[in-house]
């Protein structure tokens, strides 16, 4: 994957950028950055991401997921028969996609290379190598596929991507300012200045067990894997969203980040918000504990179920999921 590599700016640009950013979309730069394409007059730097769960997903006994007793917990995003092809190619990728989230659950999507997870998410994120052809996703009672990349990262969606790109120049404290403050004009809050975010940055900072200086590096430049992922939730954490996506964020990791990474998750989760994981390994449901399983092959979401579909793929592999 290639990533984008922007020419440091001058203070005055630094400053520039501040005041002339009203949308900071990091997943669009990602999801621009991975084909070599950047619009200067537009910098969007900030996490969205959508997630989805199967309509009939098994009842959880967790407790997770539920609200006041007798109360149903609410649908967060619903996709209906979602299909998707390739851009340049007309390849379809996505055949056929029914999942729904509700508050307060966790879901995880498993399935072999090729099997269409990594695609779904994007075509959640809207990246522009993927062309929706047919179905439906709603978010929050809005269509998700009539926003841009900015509108759902601003409407609490949050995207963990797989290979976070480097920022040359502009540094970890600016960036979290600048995405933090656009996100409080969606809501109507105050924006923080410098002092004031510090304060607010520090705390988080504990969050994924990273150190004070942290702040004063360039976005992801130089960062090793476990770095780079634990970035990726402190933007989370600083930001909010009523629904992340983390795809593959356990590649590349240690086990001692994997439990920082998956610590910090855990910490984040409210009755309120969900997670949706993409992964191809069980050690990350060890843990974060998901409520429900879904098995993706061939652009389809094939079978779900709770942790132990992850313990039959881990000793008998896909082939025993798709007989059962």
């Amino acid at each position: 994957m290639s990533l984008l590599h922007l020419p440091p700016p001058s203070p005055s640009r630094l400053t520039s950028l501040r005041n002339s950013f009203s949308v900071i979309t990091l997943n669009s730069l990602r999801v621009s950055s991975q084909r070599c394409r950047f619009n200067q007059s537009r910098l969007t730097l900030t996490p969205t991401a959508s997630l989805t769960v199967d309509s009939h997903s098994p009842t959880t006994s967790s407790g997770r997921g539920s609200t006041e007793e007798g109360d149903s917990p609410k649908v967060l995003l619903e996709v209906r028969d979602l299909t998707a092809v390739i851009a340049e190619s007309k390849a379809q990728i996505l055949k056929g996609v029914n999942l729904v989230i509700r508050e307060g659950e966790i879901h995880a999507i498993m399935g072999k290379n090729g099997s269409g997870k990594s695609t779904f998410s994007k075509v959640l994120v809207g990246h522009p190598d993927y062309e929706v052809t047919g179905g439906s996703a709603i978010f929050k009672g809005e269509n998700l596929l009539d926003m841009d990349p900015e509108e759902r990262s601003l409407f609490g969606l949050f995207m963990s991507f797989q290979s976070p790109i480097e920022i040359p120049g502009v540094s970890n404290m600016d960036f979290l300012n600048m995405a933090y403050n656009a996100r409080m004009r969606k809501l109507g809050r105050k924006e923080l200045g410098p002092i004031e975010f510090y304060e607010v940055i520090s705390r988080k900072l504990d969050v994924v067990n990273m150190k004070i200086d942290f702040l004063n590096r360039n976005v992801n430049e130089g960062f090793s894997g476990g770095e780079r992922k634990r970035n990726e939730i402190l933007q989370l954490a600083v930001l909010g969203a009523d629904l992340s996506v983390l795809d593959e964020i356990d590649s590349g990791l240690d086990v001692d980040a994997l439990q920082d990474v998956a610590k910090a998750v855990n910490g984040l989760l409210t009755p309120k918000n969900s997670v949706l994981m993409i992964t191809h390994y069980q050690r990350l449901l060890d843990y974060i504990r998901p409520n429900y399983i879904h098995i993706m092959d061939d652009g389809r979401i094939v079978k779900t179920g709770d942790i132990s579909i992850a313990k039959v793929l881990e000793k008998e592999g896909y082939k025993a999921i798709s007989s059962a």
